[in-house]
């Protein structure tokens, strides 16, 4: 088939190459336009125009899709699919209904769960245990259209949402090329969502890692999980930022308020919540490095009786 892909991040990247190493043809690439970055404001590619100018693959970077010179690109190109994963932009009605075979789309969740922009993380921060990637069709609403194919991952006790991304991406490579395989040869089942069971991953902001000690250890350690390495998950120690990047659950008898550094060991320093506590095994002190707790302790003196927080 004649493929117009789209898409934007690193997750995008292992679907493009999957199909640029496959029998389709990608005769063009779609990709947010490109931003500076850092603190030289140097401009850099998406990660998906890397990979299309590597390959000799033509690139479109409009700022809306509505814009009638890309419209009109895309008309004379004639692709037989459009294949979207984590692009971030919504198609309109004539992008949806250029393609022979329709605009499939790759997403991160076992839909209709998790619709929105966030479901990795989203997954691991409300507990699930597991999550997927579902194909679909794509419709004019935010992850509505018909289900297609499905792939479930479990998730694991030590996963973060960097580990989920990677091994998501990786299947959703994999799923789109048998998608495409079942809908060329026309043996493809659609299936409707039933929107009375979604629920919605909105997208990630920095404020959500601010950690409250006031909620439960479990609940505070799929946080850290979720939303690392980005946002990441944070506490204060006096007046600088703390991320805490890999905590561990713990049942004890440690009596304390929330917040509070109720032990300290080779291991690393112990943290009081809600219920239980939780043993906090990687840091970074703003301005540091990250590094193992047991690490930061030879070089930070902690006491037992410090709150974690703004106070």
């Amino acid at each position: 088939m004649k493929v117009v892909f789209m898409g934007t991040p690193d997750f995008s990247v292992p679907t493009l190459q999957e199909l640029i190493d496959s029998e389709h043809e990608v005769v063009a690439v779609v990709t947010k336009p490109d931003k500076p970055k850092g603190r030289g404001n140097k401009v850099l590619f998406t990660p998906v125009k890397e990979v299309a100018i590597s390959n000799d693959i033509q690139v479109f970077q409009p700022q809306k899709l509505s814009e009638e010179d890309f419209v009109e690109a895309m008309e004379n190109i004639k692709p037989d699919v459009i294949v979207v994963i984590a692009f971030g932009k919504i198609l309109n009605k004539r992008i949806l209904n250029l393609p022979k075979y329709g605009c499939i789309n790759v997403h991160a969740s076992l839909l209709p769960k998790y619709r929105g922009a966030g479901p990795i993380q989203w997954s691991l921060i409300n507990g699930e245990t597991e999550t997927g990637i579902t194909t679909m069709y794509m419709a004019s609403g935010i992850d509505t259209g018909d289900m297609l194919l499905k792939e479930a991952v479990k998730i694991e006790d030590d996963d973060t949402g960097g580990s989920l991304h990677d091994k998501l991406s990786q299947v959703g490579a994999k799923l789109l090329i048998k998608t495409l395989k079942e809908v060329q040869n026309n043996t493809i089942t659609r299936e409707k969502q039933d929107s009375e069971e979604s629920t919605y991953a909105p997208m990630l902001e920095k404020s959500m890692g601010n950690i409250n000690w006031e909620y439960d250890a479990k609940k505070i350690e799929l946080l850290i999980r979720g939303l690392n390495p980005w946002p990441s998950a944070y506490t204060y120690l006096g007046n600088k930022i703390l991320k805490i990047w890999k905590a561990t659950v713990i049942e004890d008898n440690y009596k304390g308020k929330s917040g509070e550094i109720v032990d300290i060991s080779k291991s690393g320093f112990v943290v009081k919540c809600k219920d239980s506590s939780l043993l906090i095994n990687e840091v970074q002190l703003q301005g540091k490095k990250r590094m193992t707790a047991d690490a930061f302790l030879r070089g930070y003196k902690l006491e037992c009786g410090e709150l974690l927080g703004r106070r």
